[in-house]
């Protein structure tokens, strides 16, 4: 059913939004994590002892998707969605909300693949030379930085939004 005003679009606009930010940054993750997962399988089925090792690396791809829940989370608790007191928002606050979860599920899903790559040669640089992995972390560490970023411009923008 359509409000007047627009107020039932601005609310699915809004929900549409916080759902991009947890399914593309979730969706990079996943698929990071699975790069990341495959290489570590071939090393651990040489040398299972290699496990922890390899661990850090697959994991690390991980942290967009959670980038993108505590987004959602956000925006989730600003609608008051958890305590069913949802305002009446009208087609341009659920633009606004839309375009602030972008940056975090945008971000997360493009640096959570790419992670999982870095990750994926990381592991192969680590099996054969063990000394070598915290390097492989730190070039992973430097894709996470831009999944980060995606998430401290979505808070800036909730910060900016008024419903």
């Amino acid at each position: 059913m359509v409000k007047k005003g627009g107020v039932m679009e601005g609310l699915v606009l809004a929900i549409f939004g916080i759902a991009c930010a947890v399914v593309f940054a979730g969706i990079g993750s996943s698929i990071g994590v699975g790069y990341a997962g495959q290489a570590a399988n071939g090393v651990l089925s040489e040398d299972p002892d290699k496990f922890g090792r390899m661990l850090i690396l697959v994991a690390l791809p991980g942290t967009q998707g959670l980038y993108g829940f505590v987004a959602a989370f956000l925006f989730i608790m600003k609608l008051g969605v958890l305590t069913g007191n949802i305002p009446a928002l009208s087609v341009q606050q659920g633009l606004q909300i839309l375009g602030a979860c972008l940056p975090v599920g945008l971000a997360g899903l493009i640096s959570g693949i790419h992670q999982g790559r870095v990750c994926a040669a990381g592991i192969g640089v680590s099996a054969k030379q063990p000394e070598a992995t915290m390097k492989a972390v730190v070039y992973a560490v430097i894709v996470e930085f831009y999944a980060l970023l995606g998430l401290v411009i979505t808070i800036f923008l909730w910060l900016g939004i008024n419903v």
